[in-house]
Parts: structure tokens; C-alpha cells; sequence
């Protein structure tokens, strides 16, 4: 392909054109130089200054044939510029500045071609460096989505409300804590890559639920979250091919992506599986989710968390309506994952799958032993969490305890910080009163 003649773009076409190749390309060329300056900072200072040099030169002499390659050039010029004037010069920075200038003129397009052979690995290493334990889970999603999803400050900021100055401390906190804590630059091996790709994974989904359903604000998702986190999903399935839990995940997130356009009405506001047009369900995207199941069981990880959720997903996706859901085999998978990933969520997700298999009163008895055992243990994970009294209090409507369930559903709309949810659980209350009028 020859380079985009400038004069047939229009300027704000080449804008987006130079967006989507940052988002494509910036983990690669970020990966690349933290490799080269073990620096993940560093790396992606530079990295934004070659974008602000794409930015001014390809207007005028259009986009080149290879812009990941062309990114990277740039970002390695900075490097050895960065790095020989820095009043701070020390041996080592001297060495690197060396080694890059001699790469750059000694290789020229061999150097890219061989920088291509291991960029893959450079990106995962990137992603586990991102994902390091040392980081607060807040500081990890953070810096996953601006250094491998490529997402600026003000897009993050915006995708879990809270104010930009505030996002770009927590990414600024969290290359300090990296640099302090000496993280290397490595993918781990044994069981530390084991333990390691669980919390990678870990990362990628709670960016995806974010995404799926938001915790707070006006809307009922936010689709760039849960798009980014299966675009770093499938990355990773490409990483790891031999990981069975990242298929897992992939699996999961791509069944349960697949109803995304049914859970919006016409005014945004949310629908509940079970009332969704099941038309509306991305079919190609479920018999990618299916895919990935079956790849990620073959792999020898079907009885693993990710894997049995998105089972869990798969009996959905087979019913062709609400009323033909396996109910029983889903109250058996939860049964399997309460053995190995036992959670209060994992839980109340049973309990509202034996509701549905054994009639309300089981759904009921379930949630409230769950809450006993809570309390037993003082465990307090479920006092705050709104979706217990609002299981609670459509299993109490069900059996016509209707004033119990109203108290249930006010409950639950006082700790929703969700606009959407919050008008859903009004109509269910609305619902109430009106049958309890009758």
C-alpha cells in the first residue's frame, strides 16, 4: 500500500485516522521502548511524543505505508535524544543511548522487521507490568487502559467518573510505585505466571463488568469499557494461547457482549435478561463466545471460574426464550464454582438460579442461609451491595409478601448509585403498590 496522499483526506479524517492508529499501535510502541529504557514512564512519554510528531507530519506528507513502524522510529529518536541530554547522564542511560543509535543506523528496516519478531512478547510483558500486584487494583485498571487500551486520561476519567485530575494522579501514583518497587520488565514463569495471569485477568474483567453494567451515572453501560476489555481479552488470547482461562474469559465476555443491544430500550433504559428480545442478540458474537468456550474446555480448563461462568452464559444463549433456560444445569455450574472461587456473589447468583429452578421459596431459603453465614462470619460484603435486597424483594413479590418486598425494593434503590437501575427497581415498585392495591 503507498502512503495516503494528504490532499484526499479531509482533516478530520485523518485525525481519526491517526486516533485508531494509536489505539492500535501505542501497547506495541510502548512495550518496544520499555523494553529498550526499562522505564515504563519514559516509554510512554515518548511514545506521546512521536504521536504529537505523527500529528504534524502526516497532514503534510500523509499516512506511511507501516505507522506502527513509523511511531516507533520516532519514539527511538526521542529516546537517544532524551537520554544523551540528561544533565543527570549516568554510564548505564549512556550505554542504552549507544545501543539504540546503533541499532537505528547499523539496521535501519532490519531492526523493525526484528523488533517485530518479539513486540508480542513486548506486549505482554507490558500488560503483567500493568497488572503488577504491587499496584492497587484501582491503579492497575487505570494504567492497563491508558498503556495497552490506549485510552487518553480524559477518556478513562470520563468511563468511571471521577475528574481527570484525579485519573491522571492515580496513573502518575502508579508508574511511581513501579519505578520505587523495581518491577521488572518481564513475563513471569511456574506458578508466579499462573498467579499473575489470574490477577491480568482479573483486571480485564472488572474493566469489562465497569463497562457492562456501570456501578454509577446516567447510563445503564458504557460499551467503550466493555469493547476495550474484550479487545485486551482477545489480545491476550493471542499472548497465551495455551491459557485456558483467557479463552474462558474471552468466552465469557463475548456471550454475554452478544446481548448488549437488548439490554437498552429505545430511551436507554435497562432490560433484564430475561425480558430482552433474544432477536436482538448478536449471533455471530455468541458463536464466537461458543468458539472460545469450546477451545478454552479443549485446553483441559472447563472446570476452571471463568470457564463455568461462561457456561453459566452458554445455557442462556441456548434458550430460544426465556421459559426453555436450563435452570437446573445452572444451579449445578454455580454449585461447581462455590467449590472452587467461593464469593458472596457466586452466591446470590446461585440463590437467584435456585429460584428460578425450585420455585421462589428456594430462592428465598437459599439467599437467606447466605445471609445468615454472612453474618455468622461477620462478613460484611453483602450489606452494602444493593442487588441482594432487590433479589430478596423480587423472590418476596413472587410469593406475595408484598409488603416485605416493598421494603426490600426501597432498600435497594437507596444504595443504587445508578440512575438506570434506579428508575428500574422504581417500576418494579411501582408494580407492587399497584398489585397490592388490588
Amino acid at each position: 500500500m503507498s502512503a495516503t496522499d494528504p490532499h484526499h483526506v479531509p482533516h478530520q479524517a485523518l485525525h481519526r485516522t491517526i486516533e485508531a492508529v494509536w489505539r492500535i499501535e501505542s501497547a506495541r510502541v510502548i512495550a518496544g521502548l520499555t523494553r529498550l529504557t526499562h522505564d515504563v514512564g519514559l516509554a510512554e512519554d515518548l511514545a506521546q511524543e512521536a504521536l504529537l510528531a505523527a500529528l504534524e507530519t502526516w497532514p503534510q506528507s500523509g499516512v506511511p505505508d507501516n505507522p506502527g513502524a513509523w511511531l516507533m522510529t520516532a519514539a527511538k529518536r526521542r529516546a537517544i535524544d532524551s537520554l544523551r541530554r540528561g544533565s543527570m547522564l549516568v554510564q548505564k542511560h549512556e550505554e542504552i543511548a549507544r545501543e539504540l543509535e546503533w541499532q537505528q543506523e547499523r539496521l535501519g528496516d532490519a531492526l523493525e522487521h526484528s523488533l517485530d519478531q518479539v513486540i508480542d512478547d513486548d506486549v505482554l510483558r507490558l500488560i503483567f507490568t500493568a497488572c503488577h500486584p504491587v499496584l492497587a487494583m484501582e491503579g492497575r485498571i487505570a494504567l492497563t487502559l491508558r498503556l495497552i487500551g490506549g485510552l487518553t486520561t480524559a477518556e478513562i476519567a470520563r468511563a468511571f467518573l471521577v475528574p481527570e485530575k484525579t485519573l491522571g494522579q492515580r496513573v502518575s501514583r502508579a508508574k511511581k510505585t513501579l519505578s520505587e518497587a523495581h518491577v521488572p520488565f518481564e513475563t513471569p514463569s511456574g506458578d508466579e505466571l499462573r498467579s499473575r495471569v489470574e490477577s491480568v485477568l482479573m483486571v480485564v474483567y472488572l474493566i469489562f463488568n465497569e463497562g457492562y453494567t456501570a456501578t454509577s451515572g446516567d447510563e445503564w453501560m458504557r460499551a467503550a469499557l466493555s469493547e476495550e476489555a474484550l479487545r485486551l481479552g482477545r489480545m491476550l488470547a493471542q499472548l497465551l494461547p495455551g491459557e485456558s482461562e483467557v479463552h474462558a474469559l474471552v468466552a465469557l465476555m463475548e456471550l454475554q457482549a452478544s446481548r448488549s443491544t437488548a439490554r437498552r430500550g429505545k430511551n436507554g433504559e435497562a432490560i433484564l435478561l430475561m425480558d430482552q428480545d433474544r432477536s436482538l442478540w448478536d449471533h455471530a458474537q455468541i458463536q464466537r463466545g461458543m468458539t472460545a468456550l469450546e477451545h478454552a474446555q479443549r485446553l483441559g480448563g472447563g472446570a476452571k471460574p471463568y470457564a463455568l461462568q461462561a457456561a453459566i452464559a452458554a445455557c442462556h444463549m441456548r434458550a430460544r426464550i426465556a421459559e426453555e433456560t436450563d435452570w437446573d444445569r445452572i444451579v449445578l455450574l454455580y454449585d461447581a464454582l462455590l467449590q472452587i472461587n467461593p464469593s458472596p456473589i457466586v452466591a446470590l447468583n446461585r440463590a437467584v438460579a435456585v429460584g428460578m429452578a425450585q420455585g421462589p421459596a428456594s430462592g428465598l431459603d437459599a439467599l437467606d442461609a447466605l445471609d445468615a453465614a454472612a453474618t455468622l462470619a461477620g462478613d460484611s460484603a453483602l450489606a452494602g451491595y444493593h442487588l441482594f435486597p432487590s433479589v430478596r424483594g423480587d423472590l418476596l413479590m413472587k410469593l406475595g409478601r408484598l409488603s416485605e418486598a416493598r421494603e426490600e425494593i426501597q432498600r435497594a434503590i437507596a444504595m443504587t448509585k445508578n440512575l438506570r437501575e434506579q428508575e428500574l427497581l422504581a417500576n418494579r415498585l411501582k408494580q407492587l403498590e399497584k398489585a397490592a392495591s388490588v
